[in-house]
């Protein structure tokens, strides 16, 4: 399978570390690195900020840490992107836009089993971001469509530039808004969204997953065409579990499980040890195998990281390393206990 199994780590990528080169190296630590996020570096590194670089209508305010939307800015703009369209480099994201993700780039990874690069995805984008009257522009009929197209080619240009480095590579598509998408939402239905996800993934080349960290409609994720699905078990495990028919299908299909188990919060943090985040996995997993999902096959379509990213802990990127070395450390622990290595 081009994205491994058999417990091997990696992480989400935003990190609230403010030195690049502390940060690569952490995302290096793991077997599957990946280019770090740092908005505490700087506002060009948010999530949101990278995937707007060059979408039509974006209004930009880096001294007050503010992103929004134009319409009318968005219909003076709209040509100019359209006569882009067929030019990937547009779609990457340029060196004001990331510190680490060109010198990863210019990095010699072929000898790990893969490399993963991610970029904010259409619905947490559109629910994000607000136009002049407050609104955001998932629910505007003109501004959907193009996201959707624009988002997918900027997934697409990132993939194909990351698969020169290791052919193995794939993308995270971060969809954090998921969870909130049928909450009091009016005017955007789970048709709807159903509708423009199909559209998006179609569009996507593969491999192809999504990450969030908050508890959405798991039968509604897992149905989607992916190759690889990235959560926070730590927090919603219990949940997930219990939709064992969806992750069965999911892994029939091919699908792999990243399973976000080490919380980098400072509190949760120390209230764990490698014992007691390796009880509470295998637990899920014994639930799961009592299910009719069989625990070897599920492992090997299985991976394991961190469980959420972190931007406030009073120490910074402390805990937050150390969450990257527990799940090393489980990780080892885990393939000898179960034959993985």
């Amino acid at each position: 399978m081009p994205i491994p199994g058999r417990l091997l780590t990696t992480a989400m990528a935003v990190m609230p570390h403010t030195n690049p080169d502390h940060a690569l190296e952490t995302a290096l630590s793991l077997d599957v690195p990946f280019w770090p996020q740092l908005p505490m570096l700087s506002y060009f590194e948010d999530m949101y900020v990278q995937a707007s670089e060059h979408f039509p209508g974006i209004v930009l305010d880096l001294e007050n840490r503010t992103l929004r939307f134009s319409m009318d800015k968005f219909m003076l703009e709209l040509e100019e992107a359209l006569a882009h369209f067929e030019e990937p480099g547009y779609f990457d994201i340029t060196p004001d836009y990331s510190a680490v993700y060109h010198r990863f780039l210019e990095m010699d990874l072929s000898d790990r089993p893969a490399i993963r690069g991610q970029l904010e995805g259409p619905i947490s984008f559109g629910l994000n971001i607000q136009d002049q009257d407050d609104r955001p522009i998932l629910f505007d009929d003109t501004v959907r469509p193009f996201m959707l197209d624009f988002m997918a080619r900027r997934v697409n240009v990132q993939l194909t530039r990351l698969k020169q480095l290791n052919e193995n590579a794939f993308m995270f598509v971060d969809e954090p808004g998921l969870q909130f998408l049928f909450s009091a939402m009016s005017g955007y239905n789970d048709v709807a969204a159903r509708q423009d996800l199909d559209y998006f993934f179609s569009q996507i080349e593969r491999p192809r997953g999504v990450h969030l960290c908050g508890n959405p409609d798991w039968d509604f994720l897992l149905g989607q065409d992916l190759d690889v699905l990235s959560l926070d078990v730590y927090t919603n495990g219990e949940v997930f579990s219990s939709y064992a028919a969806s992750i069965r299908r999911f892994l029939d299909r091919g699908g792999v499980l990243v399973w976000g188990i080490a919380p980098t919060n400072f509190e949760p943090f120390e209230a764990e040890n490698l014992e007691s985040l390796e009880k509470r996995l295998v637990e899920l997993w014994d639930k799961l195998d009592g299910k009719g999902i069989d625990r070897d096959f599920l492992l090997s379509r299985s991976m394991l990281s961190p469980a959420t990213c972190c931007l406030i802990n009073p120490d910074r990127e402390k805990t937050v390393d150390k969450a990257f070395a527990l799940i090393r450390n489980l990780s080892a622990r885990l393939r000898e206990r179960f034959d993985l290595a």
